[in-house]
């Protein structure tokens, strides 16, 4: 028979009245829920710092440090830095002496010619004056010779302000003094040909409107085409000054050059025991044929272009200056006559003819020109036509003072003859002028051929120097990098 099992321990739960069980414990009464526990704000972290900034050129110095602790590293960087000074020397050779070429084709070929067309504008322009005035002093009736001499330098002037404007720059003091002259030269013709209307009919306002033409000629054109004279000359000397200078940058750059290669050479061979490097040799050899190329090439150029300055152009600037002169002189001896004492000037206290007065001082320029040009000419070609322009120089005074002389003594017909010719047995002022013209203008053909073979010489000794430095300078730096590259070849 089954029975229940037997314990000491109250069931749970049985306290009630009638039972056996151990008594509840009491329940314990809510106690207040202390306060959470105050806890200090956390303390931010420090902020980082912030990472330093480098530059390219301080990562590129650590790298080239980096490389340069082995010896492949060292190579790399001595070959890149030879091929580096080997093509900048060949750039600064072909920029400078680009620039030098320029400049001595601009002496050649634009501002000489320039220079000289200006001249020959003056020359027209004054020849033109004189015959104007010439004609006018033959009487109603002007000579067929002067009228046609008459217009052909006015034709002449006309062509050569076009081809100056053609040539100068836009915009230039030689553009707008040109623009002048051609603003000026149809007025001056009208002002001829009025003195020629009233010259046929008698009319005493024939000399009138030749003065007046005259003096704009010599207050406006002669002085406009004098400065444009003077800028073309000025010009030309700044060619000159940019292609005569040695290009020292580039020399010297080019003496480094071959002073690294040949430093580079030295290591190497004091690292391998062997004595030549192919690639650095022929690096060397570029360098020196440019080297040379470019000292013997601009000492030969710049030889040709200071003797085409010195035996032309200055020869030339002191032919044109006489003829200048020459010209002056005319024209005021022919005016001298037109004005017949009208326009007087003071000097040493006593009234002179104005143009009588302007015709010594040209006649003085025009020894002195003669001159210079007698001292500067280098051959028997260029002196002899200077000497016999100034002996026709020393003839025209005497003439001309006899002229003078008869003018003074009230002879005016005897005088116009002794200046313009007209009697058979006295021979006129005229002819030593022409004398003089001639003999300068021959003088001038042989300074010009003089200064165009000198100054080509000096041309020609540049040329292809720009490009063959640029060539030699690529291929001697593709040498060094072979050379370089063949050393590091050793280490793989």
């Amino acid at each position: 028979m089954t029975q229940p099992p037997k314990s000491t321990t109250a069931p749970p739960g049985g306290g009630g009245t009638g039972g056996t069980g151990a008594p509840s414990v009491p329940a314990i009464p809510p106690q207040p829920r202390p306060a959470p526990a105050t806890t200090p704000p956390a303390t931010p972290p420090p902020p980082l710092p912030e990472p330093t900034r480098r530059t390219a050129f301080a990562e590129g110095v650590d790298l080239l440090r980096a490389a340069a602790t082995t010896e492949p590293g060292r190579l790399r960087i001595i070959g890149a830095l030879l091929a580096l000074l080997v093509v900048a020397f060949g750039a600064i050779t072909a920029w400078q002496t680009t620039e030098r070429a320029d400049a001595a084709d601009a002496v050649l070929n634009t501002s000489q010619p320039l220079s000289s067309e200006a001249a020959d504008i003056y020359r027209s322009l004054a020849d033109a004056n004189t015959a104007a005035s010439s004609g006018f002093l033959a009487g109603g009736q002007e000579t067929e010779e002067s009228r046609a001499r008459y217009e052909e330098d006015i034709q002449k002037a006309a062509e050569g302000l076009v081809r100056a404007a053609n040539n100068s720059e836009p915009g230039s003091a030689s553009a707008r003094t040109i623009a002048d002259l051609n603003r000026l030269l149809p007025e001056y013709k009208g002002l001829i040909e009025r003195a020629r209307a009233n010259n046929r009919q008698g009319f005493p306002l024939g000399g009138a409107y030749l003065r007046y033409a005259n003096d704009k000629m010599q207050s406006d054109m002669l002085p406009a085409a004098e400065k444009l004279y003077t800028t073309e000359n000025e010009r030309l000397s700044a060619d000159y000054a940019d292609a005569t200078p040695y290009p020292w940058a580039a020399m010297a750059l080019g003496v480094t050059a071959l002073g690294a290669l040949a430093w580079a050479q030295h290591r190497t061979y004091r690292r391998t025991n062997r004595v030549l490097n192919h690639g650095l040799v022929a690096a060397s050899t570029a360098t020196v044929v440019v080297l040379l190329w470019l000292v013997v090439g601009h000492s030969v150029a710049r030889a040709g272009l200071n003797d085409s300055y010195e035996h032309g152009v200055r020869s030339l600037n002191a032919l044109h200056d006489a003829r200048i002169a020459s010209l002056k002189a005319r024209g005021n001896e022919n005016l001298t006559l037109v004005s017949r004492g009208a326009e007087t000037v003071e000097v040493d206290g006593a009234f002179q003819d104005r143009f009588d007065v302007e015709f010594g001082k040209s006649m003085a320029d025009l020894e002195k020109g003669l001159d210079t040009a007698a001292g500067l000419a280098d051959d028997d070609a260029g002196r002899s036509p200077v000497s016999e322009a100034a002996g026709n120089m020393e003839e025209w005074q005497v003439r001309h003072g006899e002229a003078r002389a008869a003018d003074n003594a009230g002879d005016y017909q005897s005088a116009l003859n002794r200046v313009i010719g007209g009697d058979p047995d006295t021979p006129p002022t005229g002819e030593c002028f022409d004398g003089v013209d001639e003999s300068l203008a021959l003088a001038i053909d042989h300074e010009k051929k003089e200064f165009r073979a000198a100054a080509a010489d000096g041309l020609g000794a540049m040329t292809g120097l720009s490009a063959g430095a640029a060539v030699l300078a690529v291929l001697g730096a593709a040498g060094a990098v072979l050379g370089i590259g063949r050393r590091l070849s050793e280490y793989r």
